[in-house]
């Protein structure tokens, strides 16, 4: 079990100014001191010393990490994903974590305290191969430019210490007039653990598209399962202002370049490899299959177990017209059809897990045809996380989606199989289903409406 965080760091300074906090550490300073040549041998010596132990202290310390610049070598360079021997491969679930809000407050850092404390207890308590980090890392409103990314250290510092490696999605909160997509991949790929690319370019692409290949332990050659990574946008332009000196806000559903670049791609590996591949995917906002399924379908409490509190929910395309623009009375536009009909057309695609909802933590099989929607679904499972950090709107209690992947049950495109849970911070689990061709008839027990508050948090 992961130590409880605790208010080390913000111990008080002195008024007489004699004592300096940095991190962890609390150091004297003597004016009074003599002065000395830093050129002296044995001051040499003693910065020598002093560099190794600050080495020593930052790669050991709970809270942070330091990015490592170099990309050669380490966990997920020259190593693909591969199923355990065993047979399974098995996710742990990251969303809505919301580092950084109001750091100018004492609740503000705190929370990111226990948003660190959950992800450690989780990590404990599971044996994930691989972290999905699935949107809104940051929240970028309340980020100031010359820092905005530096919370991703203390984000993937758990992740770090266990040599796990991760891959992300970018959420709406991600995307602010101080903090941009792009800056934050290029210091996620800082790090040798990091997986997270970007495969379409563009605008209106987003950055966060891009896939996985899960190969089978004994099978170095062909992937027994793809993740596939999609950017569902949102938030607001990197240092962009309109006329009247306002953010420029950036639409917020999967756009069309890269549902053909996923189409294309997924054609492609399917050629390559003489049929399909099982799937699941990956994105921050749900798109509006999801608000069907909950609002003219119902959620059943005994067959798709979670807690449904944002209801209705938030899809992608909500507040925009059909035209694309968002400052008029819709309330949705209807952007996310193309990537709706991919989904739904893909074969072997077995679950679409998202986030952006923090007060919904259900899965859902779509495999009709909803009211609004044109298309049929092919039984894909659309599924919500839970809401990890301590930042963020609502206060159930935090947790991670868990999937878990046998390598067995992926030899059949019409029966195949995963099994979810959601582990919750005090490492209880609830939610747990499996997700086959008879989920959705299947009755589980429902999930409890459970809270946590901050203890640290002085609001």
């Amino acid at each position: 079990m992961a130590p409880l965080p605790s208010t080390w760091r913000w111990q008080p300074v002195d008024d007489d100014g004699r004592k300096v906090e940095c991190g962890a550490q609390v150091y004297s300073k003597d004016e009074d001191a003599p002065v000395r040549s830093i050129f002296h041998p044995k001051w040499l010596a003693m910065m020598l010393f002093t560099g190794l132990l600050a080495i020593a202290f930052f790669t050991l310390s709970p809270g942070l990490a330091i990015p490592i610049g170099s990309r050669k070598g380490g966990n997920s360079i020259g190593k693909p994903l591969r199923f355990a021997k065993d047979g399974t491969f098995q996710i742990s679930i990251f969303g809505d974590l919301h580092f950084g809000e109001n750091a100018w407050e004492q609740w503000g850092p705190q929370q990111d305290i226990w948003s660190t404390y959950v992800i450690n207890q989780v990590l404990d308590a599971e044996s994930q191969q691989l972290v999905v980090l699935n949107g809104d890392l940051i929240t970028g409103e309340n980020t100031f430019l010359e820092n905005s990314t530096d919370y991703l250290n203390q984000i993937v510092a758990p992740l770090v210490q266990r040599d796990l490696s991760w891959a992300s999605t970018y959420g709406n909160h991600d995307s602010q007039y101080n903090l941009s997509r792009e800056n934050i991949l290029a210091h996620e790929r800082l790090y040798l653990n990091a997986r997270t690319t970007q495969m379409v370019f563009g605008r209106d692409a987003g950055v966060t598209n891009y896939y996985l290949p899960v190969y089978s332990h004994k099978n170095k050659h062909k992937p027994a399962l793809i993740l596939w990574f999609f950017d569902s946008r949102g938030g607001f332009y990197y240092q962009e202002q309109d006329a009247a000196g306002d953010p420029i806000g950036q639409p917020d559903w999967v756009d069309q370049s890269v549902v053909d670049w996923f189409s294309t791609t997924n054609e492609q590996l399917t050629t390559d490899h003489r049929g399909p591949i099982p799937s699941v995917g990956f994105v921050h906002i749900p798109m509006n299959a999801s608000r069907a399924l909950q609002t003219e379908v119902g959620v059943r409490k005994h067959y798709q177990p979670g807690i449904n509190h944002d209801y209705p929910l938030a899809q992608q395309a909500q507040g925009w017209c059909p035209d694309g623009a968002n400052d008029g009375p819709c309330s949705y536009g209807g952007q996310d059809v193309p990537f709706m009909e991919a989904i739904a057309s893909t074969p072997g695609m077995m679950a679409l897990f998202s986030g952006h909802d923090h007060g919904d933590s259900w899965c859902y099989k779509w495999d009709t045809q909803l009211p609004g929607i044109s298309m049929t679904g092919n039984g894909v499972n659309l599924c919500f996380g839970q809401h990890s950090g301590y930042g963020g709107y609502g206060t159930w209690t935090r947790g991670s989606r868990q999937v878990l992947v046998h390598e067995n049950m992926l030899k059949d495109l019409d029966n195949l199989e995963l099994e979810t849970w959601i582990r919750l911070e005090n490492q209880n689990v609830v939610g747990a289903v499996t997700l086959n061709s008879t989920y959705g008839q299947d009755r589980y027990p429902a999930t409890k409406d459970t809270h946590t508050h901050c203890p640290t948090c002085v609001y």
